[in-house]
């Protein structure tokens, strides 16, 4: 069993896959742990009760940013995020004992034959992750939620970390196909 993860100090993706048939997606919400330490633990209780109902074998994760880019996320936060996922690894191969990868995400939607058009404007990156998973397995339900307030109040909406969900998976497909 293949245990594929998105690592983020909010929410932590992950996707369960035997041999190339995705078992379980889901996501683990860390928003309301406060500290690294606090988020740490609730990401090695999930990922034990994991190991647990279906004996993983097998860790892939997203690799850190390896660089600071304008615009986008800053210094601090690459720095934490780096810190986070090498916590998680390790709590991986200490608590699971099996071997645990790093792969690339521009390489593992590259593998995967997933295309993000940087001109098309009409949708975010995740959104087309999205899109994309949702194409290569329509089996999928995302998790959704109805908003409750604003202009769109009534409206059903997929919740935020079901793109955290959509980038495990296409890290644990890539690294199926490699």
């Amino acid at each position: 069993m293949l245990l594929a993860l998105d690592i983020s100090t909010s929410c932590t993706g992950y996707c369960l896959f035997n041999e190339d048939k995705l078992v379980d997606i889901g996501s683990i919400n860390l928003s309301k742990h406060k500290g690294l330490f606090d988020k740490a633990t609730q990401v090695k209780t999930d990922i034990i009760k994991l190991n647990k109902k279906y004996n993983i074998q097998h860790v892939v994760v997203e690799e850190n940013l390896q660089a600071f880019r304008p615009g986008l996320s800053s210094a601090k936060t690459l720095m934490t995020l780096a810190q986070f996922n090498g916590v998680v690894r390790w709590i991986c191969h200490e608590n699971l004992r099996v071997p645990v990868e790093a792969i690339n995400v521009n390489t593992a939607r590259k593998s995967v034959g997933l295309k993000i058009d940087k001109k098309d404007k009409s949708k975010t990156t995740k959104e087309k992750v999205l899109d994309w998973v949702s194409a290569d397995d329509m089996s999928i339900r995302w998790p959704t939620k109805i908003l409750k307030s604003g202009p769109n109040k009534g409206q059903k909406r997929i919740c935020n970390e079901a793109y955290d969900m959509a980038d495990a998976y296409v890290i644990g497909k890539s690294f199926l196909v490699k």
